[in-house]
């Protein structure tokens, strides 16, 4: 964590102009003899090294100007392949989640890094910051069968995807692990399972914000589902139909809140693009099975009310939220501070004993990232 405060405070004193910022990066002797160790280190992440030729020629010719430059481009390539990953952008088709750190000023942080003497501080703070990346890379330095080494540097390569900043207090839902753990200042504080989209429709990789908790939600029947299912319903047993709560007219359905209802007794309000949340659910037997793809595509949580009490701290007590669901009411609680929810792709993660621990591919996503494990894995040169 030392490193993540450092990063910020160069982050801080190149925004603010506190720290004056040289006109060009000064390499010295030790500085330079500092980045040759990253760069030579960088398989140790799964990434390839990045070709260091042109810094040898500029120290070869004796031109102190050229050298600068030259350890300059080389520190800013290896520093963005830590922080926004080495694959491919068609590696990354379907990877919603928004690439925040494409805005940070890498360039700024390394000049201060150099003036300050922190080059060691500058690289490690531009690695993931969440405590499975460094657990991933210790098993992926430990790890000699090649094909779990593929499957570490995969994941690895995945959390590069990440922001760098999660928040201080965020969920985040990994499909694969069907698990949704809530997060605050770098401790896990909570852990449920989940239902998730089946492989036919998969839960979408994306981030929102959680601004509320909808205790007795109405469902509004997505247009596919009333196709699919219950639309036939309505019409071949109407008085049915209105038993199980749904209601219908001016080309749309919905279902009344009750124990019936496919959303449950809660739904959190995060407003997003692919209209998929996290939700309650009347078919609780569905998570004693260990594989649970079987949404359309929304994340239901086991012990949603508990989800809902955590959100709620401060705000609710268990017992006022049970009351407001025992009326059938529906109720929307805004929380105090809006959350983030990253609903994320991870194969491999560390289990509740510290250990790594790999997940079902699910949606085959591991399949999509081929270049960088086999470059890492071969320990080659990238000079793309």
């Amino acid at each position: 964590m030392r490193s993540k405060r450092v990063l910020f405070a160069l982050t801080a004193l190149v925004a603010t102009g506190t720290f004056a910022q040289p006109a060009a990066p000064l390499w010295s002797t030790e500085s330079i003899a500092k980045l040759r160790s990253w760069v030579s280190a960088a398989p140790d992440d799964a990434l390839p090294r990045p070709d260091s030729a042109a810094l040898d020629r500029a120290i070869a010719g004796g031109n102190p100007t050229e050298v600068d430059n030259a350890a300059n481009d080389l520190a800013l390539k290896l520093a963005q392949m830590h922080l926004l990953g080495a694959a491919p952008a068609r590696d990354r088709t379907g990877w919603g989640i928004t690439d925040s750190d494409r805005t940070i000023d890498t360039r700024g942080q390394l000049s201060v890094a150099l003036a300050a003497g922190r080059i060691d501080d500058f690289f490690a703070g531009q690695r993931p910051q969440h405590p499975d990346y460094a657990a991933l890379r210790e098993a992926y330095r430990a790890e000699t069968d090649p094909a779990k080494k593929r499957l570490i540097a995969r994941n690895m390569e995945r959390w590069r995807w990440m922001p760098l900043s999660l928040g201080r207090d965020y969920l985040l839902v990994n499909p694969a692990a069907f698990d949704l753990t809530r997060w605050r200042d770098g401790q896990r504080i909570g852990q449920w399972r989940v239902i998730t989209g089946k492989t036919s429709s998969p839960t979408p990789i994306f981030s929102a914000t959680v601004t509320g908790v909808n205790l007795n939600p109405w469902w509004n029947v997505p247009a596919n589902i009333v196709r699919e299912s219950v639309g036939s319903l309505i019409r071949r047993s109407p008085a049915t139909a209105r038993a199980r709560g749904y209601v219908w007219g001016g080309g749309s359905v919905r279902q009344k809140p009750g124990p019936q209802n496919s959303l449950g007794q809660m739904k959190l309000v995060m407003p997003n693009r692919h209209s998929v949340y996290l939700h309650d659910t009347p078919n609780k037997d569905l998570f004693k099975r260990e594989v649970r793809t079987f949404s359309h595509g929304c994340v239901r949580v086991d012990d949603a009310l508990g989800l809902a009490q955590s959100l709620l701290e401060g705000s609710k007590s268990r017992a006022q939220i049970d009351e407001i669901v025992a009326t059938r009411r529906s109720v929307t609680i805004s929380l105090a501070q809006p959350v983030p929810v990253y609903i994320a792709y991870f194969t491999a993660g560390v289990g509740a004993d510290g250990a790594v621990v790999t997940y079902p591919d699910v949606y085959r996503w591991d399949q999509r990232i081929t270049s960088i494990a086999r470059t890492a894995a071969q320990g080659t040169e990238c000079s793309g």
